[in-house]
Order: structure tokens, then sequence, then C-alpha cells
């Protein structure tokens, strides 16, 4: 495919992908990003916002991209639970109808993991069959199940619009810092008692690659787990960088978070243990064996490589 619009090209994996699309000569390249932004030369940049959705059409139309990777999306409860659901359910929205207006022949996404949302009962690992049940009291896995169910629904209303989805697990790389990682630079790793919770990681390096094949049409239309084999629990995580590791009761906790969360020293709330409680485990074997891609780095390198970068 010849031209490739990324939006939230300024992001830590949008800059990424563009310099991969530049070094692998595929192009013309154009991005869009809320911020200004600087970027290669080679790419068409235009500041935007996806709510925007007549703006967002008119640069599409402009621009007329075969392929569209859709990477703009809130990385990180922001609490406001409405812009949230602004940006990643009705700025996707906005995507796929300026896709339409463009005839953009592929539309790449990135959803997550966390759309399975987070439950005692997910099955492990979990597969892209398995129901998505992004959980309503956790604003972001309930906005890519919603996200995922709009996509279905294009699917079937306007077929010519080729999708990739991936759901990826948690993107480690070197520079990332998130609410994830910062469980991994306290003093002491804390866990919760009875509940070994194991994180699925995937490289940056793998993401880009991953989202480069299938913008480029190597890659099958389909949906897609992204993750790097295995897993690694806190306390392997703890043990691995020498810390020590404290498994909490989960009630303890639940009632910690809460008086937090009065207080105003985080945004976070009791429903979030369920976030460290019950991991999606991803099975990667759909993104190997139909769509042609292995990770070059399991969820330990992908740890080993982010920590590396982190302790410099």
């Amino acid at each position: 495919m010849s031209g490739i619009l990324v939006t939230g090209g300024g992001g830590f994996i949008g800059a990424a992908l563009l310099r991969h699309l530049q070094a692998a000569g595929l192009g013309p390249l154009y991005a869009v990003d809320w911020r200004p932004v600087t970027l290669p030369v080679a790419v068409q940049f235009r500041q935007l916002d996806i709510r925007d959705g007549l703006g967002l059409r008119a640069a599409m139309v402009q621009w007329q991209p075969d392929a569209v990777v859709h990477l703009a999306s809130v990385v990180a409860a922001g609490g406001d639970a409405d812009l949230d659901r602004a940006i990643d359910v009705g700025g996707t929205e906005n995507v796929l109808q300026a896709c339409l207006a463009a005839g953009v022949k592929r539309l790449v996404l990135t959803s997550s993991g966390a759309a399975y949302g987070y439950h005692a009962d997910n099955p492990q690992p979990l597969n892209e069959s398995h129901a998505l049940r992004g959980n309503a009291d956790f604003p972001y896995a309930d906005n890519k199940r919603r996200v995922e169910e709009m996509l279905a629904h294009w699917r079937s209303v306007h077929p010519q619009l080729q999708q990739v989805v991936f759901r990826p697990c948690t993107v480690l790389g070197p520079g990332v810092d998130n609410q994830i990682t910062a469980i991994f630079k306290r003093p002491m790793i804390t866990g919760l008692a009875g509940s070994a919770t194991p994180f699925s990681f995937v490289s940056e390096a793998d993401v880009v690659a991953a989202l480069a094949r299938a913008a480029d049409g190597s890659g099958p239309p389909g949906i897609y787990n992204l993750a790097g084999d295995g897993t690694l629990s806190l306390r392997q995580i703890a043990r691995r960088i020498g810390k020590p590791y404290l498994p909490i009761p989960p009630a303890l906790m639940k009632a910690a978070l809460w008086v937090a969360n009065k207080l105003g020293l985080t945004r976070l709330g009791p429903g979030q243990v369920r976030f460290l409680q019950f991991r999606p485990v991803l099975d990667n074997s759909r993104l190997k064996a139909a769509f042609g891609y292995r990770p070059q780095h399991d969820s330990a390198a992908a740890f080993d490589r982010y920590w590396q970068g982190a302790v410099q």
C-alpha cells in the first residue's frame, strides 16, 4: 500500500512507527496529533484533535491515504470519564467516518487486552474468540469494549474498509513511563495476597513491527492479541530487579485505596484492585499463525529491555 496516515503520530508508538515506515521506504506518510510535535521531514503533519470530526475528514479527503493507523487514544485514565469516552469512542467513530469519506482501504487500530475485562472467571490465556467484558467501573476497559463493538458493526455494514485490530497487552520499552511502570519503580513491589498477578508484556519494537506489517498490507485483516510469549508475576519481577515483594490482602488494599481516593491522593478507587487481582493473559497463537508475525521478545525480554533503560 502507499499513503499511510497515523493518528497520534507524536506519541511514543506513533513516532516510532513513522520512523520505521520511512526507513522502509513506504509513503507518502501523514500524521495528526492534538499537540504540536516534531516528526521526520518526510511526514506531512497537521495538528488536529480526533474529536474534531470535520477537521479530520477534511485532512483525510485531502491526503487520500490508502491505510490509516489509528493510535490516538487515552493511554491512562485522566479522571474525567466523559472526556475519556469522547476521545476513545467518539474519536474512533470520527476516524471511521473520515475513512469512509476518503475511500481508505484499510484501518489498523490498537484496542487493548483490557477489552476482555478484569474478571475472576477469565480463561487463562484469553484468545480472540473469548467475550469482551470490559468492566463498566473501569472507564479504560469499558471504552475499549465499546470501541470494539462499534468496529464489529462497521465490519458488517462497510466491509470495503478492511480492519486489522490489535489487542496489545502491557507495552514496555525504553522510556515508557505510566501507571503500570510506576509499580516497578517503587522501593518495594506490592502485590495482592492470593493472586499471582501475571503480566503479559510486549516490546514496543514488536508493536511497531506488527503495525507496519498491517499498514503495508503484508498481514491479513482480522483481530489479533499482541503479546510476547509467557508472563511475569509481580513476585518474579521483584526478584528480577532485586527489590522486596510485599503481598497485601485484597480487602486491605481496597480500604487503603478508598481512603486515599477520599483524601484526593489518587484517582484510583477500591474497584481498581481487580486490575492487579485478575490480569488478562493473552494467547498470541493467532498473531503467529494467521497474521504471520512472531514477536522477537518474550515477556521477560520485553521487561528486561524496559528496565535496562529505566535504571540508566
